[in-house]
């Protein structure tokens, strides 16, 4: 107990720690008051009759080490960022770099954008908007404190989550502060990234501390329902670690979403609650396909659930350790990157590895992105590269 309140304290001081090795002083601290022996990830078994997966296109877009930075997509166009403050603007099919622009500061956070206009914000809590089209500077302004988590750009709406647990709103077209919501903290949080997930432009949906998961208005911050997924368990703080930091899944109005330490589960978000949930500990989000959700646990087992009842259909053990980052399901494959640079494709049928390629020697923990046949992962490294199965 000690410990686990001197740790962040001492952390939120240093401003270059970051979301992964947090996370990795929390794994070790829980590691070794249960007791756990050292953690070797598995060696990469060969897979019988893989895939043929050929390199279609790759690029350097700078290093995010230690960060993970989610590449967007929207069109056929690829946002993306690296930890010096470069953003690019990337053709999706051919890996064209159609414009990079450098905000000269240093970054914690991923891009946000909806097509229109691009936001990304520096480690002092400055906030810069981009023609994202062209790459034009638009306007700059700031929310005074830290920055993890990508902006949410939504219609005329811009929202920035601060490293305090605040949600500060600004105008799309000028920067201009709109509203600001201060939400509620427990006595320890993840020092990460809590990401947002616009919905229809009017609503976002959005993981707050302890195992707790709200839908906020657009139009003036308010909650407009606050919902318990995963109640807080433990002795010490850092056993009672809950937040739910990762990406929310919503296929049409089916919402499945998992915490830190705590559960996975589905529901219906009109009703504000979940249908059901498990057990559950991941760093990462989940992904939806058909009446399937697949998430990667905290001991890189990927595990598949019926959405709509909440039944394990399978699990696959055989990646034990190699930190296994966000998957995404897609046609008939469910991928996922490692922490050595390997990008595995299962089956969603039963788990069994189909392919793997490695991308580079970094780890490619982002969640990949599917587009006209193309799977197209980035690394901490700095390479993104586009893959098609042959």
């Amino acid at each position: 107990m000690i410990l686990s309140t001197f740790l962040v304290p001492r952390l939120k001081s240093i401003s270059w720690l970051s979301t992964g090795l947090l996370m990795f002083l929390v794994v070790v601290f829980v590691s070794g008051c249960s007791g756990s022996k050292r953690r070797l990830a598995a060696e990469l078994k060969p897979i019988s009759s893989p895939m043929n997966i050929e390199r279609v296109w790759s690029v350097s877009v700078g290093k995010s080490t230690p960060l993970t930075f989610q590449p967007i997509l929207n069109g056929d166009d690829i946002y993306t960022a690296s930890v010096d403050g470069e953003i690019y603007r990337i053709d999706a099919m051919t890996g064209r770099v159609v414009w990079r622009v450098s905000i000269g500061t240093n970054i914690y956070s991923g891009v946000g954008t909806d097509g229109r206009v691009l936001v990304v914000a520096n480690n002092k809590g400055r906030v810069f908007a981009f023609n994202a089209q062209s790459g034009a500077a638009l306007w700059n302004t700031s929310v005074d404190t830290e920055v993890l988590t990508e902006p949410l750009v939504a219609g005329s709406t811009i929202v920035i989550r601060s490293i305090n647990n605040r949600m500060v709103a600004l105008d799309t077209a000028t920067g201009k502060r709109r509203w600001v919501n201060q939400l509620s903290q427990s006595a320890l949080n993840l020092r990460t990234s809590y990401s947002m997930l616009p919905i229809n432009n009017e609503v976002l949906l959005t993981g707050v501390s302890g195992g707790r998961f709200g839908v906020f208005n657009l139009a003036n911050g308010n909650v407009i329902w606050e919902s318990l997924l995963a109640p807080p368990k433990g002795v010490s703080e850092i056993e009672r670690l809950s937040d739910i930091t990762s990406r929310p899944s919503l296929l049409a109005n089916w919402m499945c979403t998992v915490s830190y330490q705590g559960k996975i589960g589905c529901g219906d978000i009109k009703v504000a609650a979940m249908l059901w949930t498990k057990d559950f500990s991941s760093y990462y989000g989940v992904s939806q396909i058909g009446q399937k959700v697949f998430a990667v646990n905290e001991k890189s087992h990927i595990v598949a659930f019926d959405s709509q009842k909440g039944d394990e259909l399978w699990r696959n053990e055989l990646l034990m350790w190699r930190d296994i980052g966000e998957p995404l399901a897609t046609g008939k494959v469910v991928i996922a990157g490692d922490g050595q640079g390997y990008v595995h494709l299962f089956s969603q049928d039963n788990g069994s590895l189909l392919g793997r390629v490695r991308v580079d020697s970094s780890p490619v923990n982002a969640q990949p992105i599917a587009i006209n046949g193309l799977m197209i992962f980035q690394s901490k490294a700095g390479t993104l590269a586009a893959y098609r199965i042959q």
